[in-house]
């Protein structure tokens, strides 16, 4: 397919990004071209677009950036079987070697190796973009484009709530953006006990009861320790997903958890974090996880299993809407912290 296609491209080593036109990008034989239906925004994006020092050492302009969509399939490479033309497609975002130890031990969301679309390669932002047909999942053709495009970031709160047991358990999410947003929804359908939302934003505490927490506390203006503490009888909490990547959060997260219990950590810090590692781990027995993308493709399968089955409904977090041209707006929106999920339709 020749011609012509609007795309957001970060296009200097700066703050903010272009909407330009480039040619519509044309796949290989394993690879299929699909029509951009609806794209959302992510933290990540937000970090190129701002152009931090995160940016500014991994990324390299110009480029068009953008990860999260869904689209449909409209051209498929010749050695594609598995999908057709008309099918509606999510995609994995992190493209693996296939060849490195943890990619043949059935480990590829650790692949030594990984590019990640939007920002080592060729993203999304656009009218139509190219993937590898094995990283594309295949959806129900009645799911709305903007669920199907949040299904890549729900993976992380699947992932991250699920890396060990939830049902009759208490759990604490620590970060209220939108994936731990859909965290809260993740533990209350798998049947935690009691769900406990922190954060320091008001407007996303409030998305997060509407998702299912049992309790928001404000980080600020409650004790963390001591309400997590009233809500457990004095004993902890079973489960801490920690979702925010902020110190002092993280640190509050190790106190407040049980003796044996597990923290998942999906959150990124930007400096180094002091721990007292004798009492709040070694002492208390507890399992550390570190969470990196998705399980390829258990967590799809447990994602998609969520959605069709009606057990999780995304639509109350997703909050803003834009055309692809009010980008800017758009990312403002996500900017300020008072939105959920930010969709861009190209």
């Amino acid at each position: 397919m020749n011609g012509k296609m609007r795309a957001l491209v970060k296009h200097h080593a700066g703050f903010g990004a272009e909407l330009r036109e480039v040619a519509i990008p044309e796949p290989g034989p394993d690879e299929v071209l699909i029509k951009v239906r609806a794209t959302t925004i992510c933290g990540t994006d937000v970090h190129i677009y701002s152009w931090d020092d995160w940016a500014a050492k991994r990324v390299n302009p110009p480029l068009v950036f953008g990860h999260e969509f869904s689209g449909e399939v409209i051209q498929v490479g010749e050695r594609v079987k598995h999908l057709a033309v008309g099918d509606h497609v999510s995609a994995e975002t992190h493209i693996v070697c296939g060849q490195c130890p943890q990619c043949r031990r059935g480990e590829a969301h650790v692949c030594a190796n990984t590019e990640i679309i939007g920002v080592d390669r060729r993203g999304c932002f656009a009218e139509y973009t190219v993937m590898p047909a094995a990283n594309l999942w295949k959806n129900q053709q009645d799911l709305p484009p903007e669920v199907a495009s949040s299904m890549e970031p729900m993976g992380n709160a699947v992932h991250t709530a699920l890396s060990g047991p939830v049902n009759g358990r208490s759990v604490a999410v620590i970060g209220c953006g939108p994936i731990g947003i859909m965290a809260v929804a993740v533990a209350r359908a798998s049947g935690a006990s009691r769900v406990i939302a922190l954060d320091i934003n008001p407007y996303r505490l409030s998305l997060a009861k509407k998702m299912g927490a049992d309790v928001v506390i404000h980080s600020l203006e409650q004790d963390p320790l001591q309400e997590t503490a009233k809500w457990t009888n004095g004993q902890g909490v079973d489960v801490v997903l920690e979702m925010s990547g902020n110190p002092t959060a993280i640190q509050q997260g190790f106190s407040m958890l049980t003796y044996g219990g597990r923290m998942s950590m999906l959150g990124l810090p930007t400096r180094p974090v002091e721990l007292n590692v004798s009492d709040e781990i070694v002492f208390k027995g507890i399992q550390i996880h570190g969470i990196v993308g998705r399980r390829m493709y258990e967590t799809w399968q447990q994602t998609a299993g969520f959605l069709e089955s009606g057990r999780i409904d995304l639509e109350p977090m997703i909050t803003h809407r834009f055309p692809l041209e009010d980008y800017e707006a758009a990312f403002q929106q996500m900017i300020s912290g008072n939105s959920g999920k930010v969709v861009l339709y190209p």
